[in-house]
Formats: structure tokens, sequence, C-alpha cells
């Protein structure tokens, strides 16, 4: 008697098999079918939950096939440890991905005025912009907008969003920002007169950054109100070394800088 395989479909119709992958807590994976992508925060029976950067939960059935790994299928399994874990966080409060690459750059640009405000963005920001591929340029002055705007040449593919200083209504700064936005240029202001302001006061150990007199160069005034020597560039050092994530800043500035990561990075 011949035995036959009760499987009798021909080999070149069975579909490949694809990795089979534990769905450990922190690991980033895409839903194909919603295209939505985030950390596994916990794996019950049949079902996963995955957090996006912005803290959204959605729960999928774990079916096989039903997965991207770095744009590969693959198939999420029941880990052998069910405890649900908070994935870690970045500085900015967004879900960490151990070991990610940081991704090619995009067209679009985020310009920062001033080196400490692109240094504090760096701090804050840095790991979020590099998996988002988005690359952060110096802004030495506002007064350099128009030209650069004008050679960048902002469109669909190629979003530029810009953070300048102390933007307040019917000032100089305020009509050039306004002649250079578009739909694929966004300008945005915090409202403190230097970048220092944006971190808490608390954070630093100071009850409150101090009043400095029209006219008097602030980040001096600050220093000499402070009793810290007058060298600014020390003092910001300092200031940055007390900046461990988003919660040692002020929500204004994290407002400004979470829009305009989004715009440069929403899909055209």
């Amino acid at each position: 008697m011949r035995q036959y395989s009760p499987d009798l479909t021909p080999p070149w119709k069975k579909p490949k098999p694809v990795p089979e992958v534990p769905a450990e807590p922190g690991l980033v994976v895409e839903e194909p079918g919603t295209g939505f992508c985030g950390a596994v925060i916990r794996c019950e029976a049949g079902t996963v939950t995955l957090e996006d950067r912005f803290g959204k939960h959605r729960v999928f059935p774990l079916e096989p096939r039903g997965f991207l790994l770095e744009g590969q299928v693959v198939t999420l399994t029941r880990p052998s440890s069910t405890t649900p874990i908070r994935p870690t966080r970045t500085a900015s409060g967004s879900v960490a991905v151990p070991g990610a690459r940081a991704r090619v750059a995009r067209a679009g640009r985020i310009y920062v005025e001033g080196r400490h405000d692109a240094e504090l963005v760096e701090r804050v920001w840095g790991d979020d912009l590099r998996i988002e591929g988005v690359v952060v340029e110096y802004l030495e002055g506002v007064d350099d907008l128009p030209a650069i705007v004008a050679d960048f040449s902002p469109g669909p593919d190629a979003r530029l969003g810009v953070l300048v200083d102390h933007l307040v209504p019917g000032s100089k700064e305020s009509r050039i920002a306004a002649s250079v936005s578009s739909d694929h240029a966004l300008v945005l202001g915090h409202p403190y007169i230097d970048i220092w302001e944006a971190v808490k006061p608390s954070s630093v150990g100071i009850p409150s950054w101090p009043r400095v007199p029209h006219g008097q160069d602030w980040k001096t005034g600050v220093c000499r109100a402070l009793g810290w020597p007058d060298n600014t560039g020390a003092a910001w050092q300092h200031i940055l070394s007390h900046v461990h994530s988003y919660k040692d800043l002020q929500p204004e500035l994290l407002g400004r800088v979470e829009e305009l990561i989004d715009f440069v990075t929403a899909p055209h």
C-alpha cells in the first residue's frame, strides 16, 4: 500500500515560511493592514497590544504572517514571559527603539534659530529625529530665513519647519516669518526671550528665571542675578546638563517642536 501525504498542495503553491518572533515588550513592528507602527507593551492569549510614538494603543490578533519587522513579514508568537512591561522611553517621551538604525535622511528639514536652541532640540528629540530621518540645521538669525527658504524651495516631498526665538505679533521677525510661510513651510516661535527660559527653573535648581532690565543683555543679566560667572557659554552647559528629558522643559516649547516634527514627517 502506498502512503500519501494528506497535504496535496503543489510545492510551488505553498507559502514560503516566515520567521517566528516572540512578541517581547519593546519590539517595534507594523501591522500592514492598518499601517499602525508601535512597540509591544503586552501580549496576551491570541492578541498583542502596540503603542505608537504618540502613546496611542491598538490591539491586534496574533495571526500568522500578521506583522512587518524592519520591512519583513513575520509571525509574532507569545513570549515565554507574559508580564506586561512598559517599553523604555526616549528623552522626548516617545517609545524607544532598541538598536534602531537611523533612517535615511528625508528631503525635509527643520531649522532652529540659535546654537543653544539647536543643542536643546538635539538633547531631547535627537533619538526621534534620527529614527524619523529628520535633519536639524542651525539658523544663525531670522534675517537669513528668506534666502534659506528660497534656496531650499519647499514642496510636498520636502517640507521645511523653522523654530525661531520669541516670535511676537507685529515684530520684524513675525513679518519675515509670514513672508516665507506656505503650505510646505511652517515657521513657529516659542514665547521665551531666550531658550534658557524654556528649561524649568526647578530643573536647574533656581526658584525662577530673573527679570532682566530692558536694554541689558539677557544672558549676562541672568548670570549676574544668579551669582554665576559672566561666562554665558559655561552657564548654558550648566543648564543643559540638567535637562534629561521633556519633563525638564516648559510645555510651550514641547508643543512647538512636536508640531514641527509632525509637519515635516506628515505624508504628502
